[in-house]
């Protein structure tokens, strides 16, 4: 079974969370905060800053761990770190994003009450994120271990 690490950005901004529409016709369709793999020596917390950059074109800082999130499927497990962060410079930029294999299709703020009608990944999202950022992320939470539908 192959492992993948990845590290993510909960980029809160004015109330608002940054979420990336993946699109591609008869394969997948879901929004999620911009991430990917880790790189070489790349630690956690540059894979994070990386990564919203490379798919946004936005600089960001990143804070503390809030979640740790297991998934599993046919090609192998993959464990995602999610990190808080706010936005420092920068404009949105989709067409930058060096991996020609992921088709980001749109991109956006959300409130919690604004969130797309689509699948939104992570599924904490749609709920006990909200409660957690309001009280600050008082403790890294570890998600349970689930089967990805992507």
């Amino acid at each position: 079974m192959s492992h993948r690490i990845s590290a993510g950005a909960l980029v809160i901004d004015q109330g608002r969370l940054l979420l990336l529409r993946h699109f591609r016709k008869g394969e997948y369709d879901f929004w999620a905060p911009p991430g990917g793999g880790v790189e070489d020596g790349e630690e956690l917390e540059q894979t994070a800053r990386r990564e919203t950059f490379e798919e946004t074109g936005l600089r960001i800082e990143t804070y503390q761990m809030a979640y740790i999130d297991e998934l599993v499927d046919g090609s192998g497990r993959m464990v995602q770190f999610w990190f808080t962060a706010r936005l420092l410079s920068g404009s949105m930029a989709l067409s930058r994003n060096p991996d020609p294999r992921e088709s980001i299709s749109d991109a956006g703020w959300f409130a919690q009450d604004d969130l797309p009608e689509a699948h939104v990944f992570p599924a904490v999202l749609r709920g006990r994120f909200w409660h957690d950022w309001t009280r600050g992320f008082e403790s890294i939470v570890r998600l349970p271990l689930k089967t990805s539908i992507f």
